[in-house]
């Protein structure tokens, strides 16, 4: 499905966008097709999943597309044929057959006003309402149970659950724990009768941005497949690179003319954006939320990860001194951890979608690392706030006033800088957490200046800190705590630091800086030129 171009004549040189209505943040599928907005067709992998098994787990980072295909596949059970004209599994579905689809989705309950409870409740009378039932009993496993088997009276049902761990990870922070591990009790007794209803299923997909609960919820659903990193199922949702190329390749060709760029160089900026999710270490998928932004908005922009700031996750992150997001390599029982009391660091991040898989060994290892460039300066700027106390906006002026101090080789200044980053750290948390605050904030500086420029930071032992270039410089940087410049420099001489760099066209400059903990300032710096 391809846009449509306007060719103008030659006095206009401008050019105009004609691809489809930009479903951005649309979930419901049929808005979508009526409304004429774009779709991209999944809906052969949706055949698949459908035809292939009966029950079955998703997990996928937010605004990834799960709403959007559990819309799918109940207009699709309930023979909605018209939705589907030109699409693949228009010619590929019986559309006689039709079956009764209960649709949940925990994101929309109002369980924060109500009560997790009453709400489940609420949801279960208004879809029996909606199916002309009326229930009976007390309590939500009971009503869950009773509408089941009302609504499989003709034909089993199509159940989709959507967003089922949104009243726990609502509630992950410590504050907030015991509402959390209380909601789990709940969901697993409305998911426990699942099991005993086979003769009145036909089809189940439950699908969330966690796993971390999984066997608390589903403990008695021993047959629900898990398809989360599954090849067969690793493009359901996202967007591939083909997928990219046949539906926006002529818009990307329109903006490039606009931007006075080379197809190529905007191809390879929106992959660098928002490309890189991957789910099997084969298939690398683009962010749909985000892609559909930029395409809307003609711009790059942090479109995901404005729309949810990782508030709790990043908090957890700087509690745990977790900085080091790159390269990180996990077992895949790492995978399958479940505690809400103890939750994993990396799993967490790379089921939210922070960290994506990069690779995969034959051992079965997997490597962790950001998917993008979007996600990594994102995730880099809250992790530099939250470390600094400050508020996010004053993450970006910060290094950017490091990186002009550099490209001016203006190294009083680029110290200053340094200095100012450790100024508003309560004195009493950085002296009790000194050598992982001091760390911690050297890395993450250097990390977002190289979002700006070309830096390297190294965190190894018996490696240099850090190495920025301009475009007439290198500069070496080597960082002492509690101890003094010279000892920074020395260390950069004995260890032959800038052996690798003194065939190069620029001029190389030492940098020994040592940093003081009791007044938390840089207390002396030293620099030479390497001859």
């Amino acid at each position: 499905m391809h846009s449509s171009l306007i060719y103008l004549p030659p006095e206009k040189p401008y050019l105009c966008p004609m691809l489809p209505k930009l479903p951005i943040g649309q979930q419901d599928f049929r808005k979508i097709r009526t409304s004429g907005a774009l779709y991209v067709d999944k809906t052969q992998a949706i055949h698949r999943l459908v035809t292939e098994g009966d029950y079955y787990f998703l997990s996928r980072p937010r605004r990834f597309g799960k709403s959007l295909t559990l819309s799918v596949i109940k207009e699709l059970f309930e023979g909605s044929r018209e939705l589907f004209e030109g699409l693949w599994v228009e010619e590929n579905w019986d559309w006689e057959r039709r079956y009764p689809v209960i649709h949940f989705s925990f994101s929309s309950m109002g369980y924060k006003e109500v009560g997790l409870e009453a709400a489940i409740e609420r949801a279960l009378d208004r879809k029996a309402a909606e199916m002309g039932l009326e229930l009976s009993g007390q309590g939500i496993s009971y009503r869950f149970q009773d509408l089941l088997k009302k609504a499989a009276r003709e034909m089993p049902v199509v159940l989709l659950i959507d967003e089922y761990d949104k009243p726990l990870i609502d509630y992950l922070d410590k504050d907030n724990l015991p509402t959390a591990l209380a909601h789990q009790k709940i969901l697993k007794s409305f998911y426990s009768i699942i099991k005993d209803n086979d003769a009145n299923i036909h089809f189940l997909l439950i699908t969330g941005v966690s796993k971390f609960s999984k066997v608390g919820v589903f403990s008695d659903l021993n047959n629900l497949r898990d398809i989360t990193l599954s090849p067969a199922f690793s493009t359901l949702a996202g967007i591939t690179q083909s997928e990219l190329e046949a539906y926006f390749g002529d818009e990307m060709d329109l903006i490039a003319a606009e931007k006075e760029m080379l197809p190529a160089t905007l191809r390879a900026d929106i992959q660098r954006w928002y490309n890189g999710y991957s789910f099997d270490a084969k298939n690398f998928l683009y962010n749909p939320f985000s892609l559909l932004n930029f395409f809307g908005d003609r711009q790059f922009n942090n479109y995901w990860f404005a729309s949810g700031t990782p508030t709790f996750l990043v908090k957890l992150l700087r509690e745990r001194n977790v900085v080091q997001l790159d390269n990180i390599r996990l077992d895949a029982v790492a995978f399958n951890s479940y505690n809400l009391e103890r939750l994993e660091t990396y799993a967490l991040l790379f089921q939210t979608g922070y960290l994506t898989i990069k690779s995969l060994d034959e051992f079965r290892i997997y490597t962790l690392g950001y998917p993008n460039l979007e996600v990594e300066e994102s995730m880099m700027r809250h992790l530099f706030s939250e470390f600094r106390h400050e508020e996010v906006g004053a993450s970006g002026p910060t290094v950017i006033d490091l990186r002009q101090a550099l490209y001016a080789n203006d190294l009083p200044t680029a110290i200053e800088v340094l200095d100012s980053v450790f100024q508003s750290i309560p004195h009493q948390l950085f002296l009790q957490k000194r050598e992982a605050y001091f760390h911690s904030l050297v890395y993450l500086t250097f990390r977002l200046l190289g979002i700006y420029t070309q830096s390297e930071v190294n965190t190894a032992r018996g490696r240099l800190d850090c190495v920025v270039q301009t475009p007439t410089h290198i500069y070496l940087f080597e960082f002492k705590l509690d101890q003094s410049a010279e000892a920074a420099l020395e260390q950069i001489h004995s260890r032959g630091y800038a052996d690798a760099y003194r065939q190069s066209s620029k001029e190389v400059v030492l940098v020994g800086v040592n940093f003081s903990s009791t007044h938390k300032a840089v207390e002396g710096w030293k620099a030479e030129q390497v001859e």
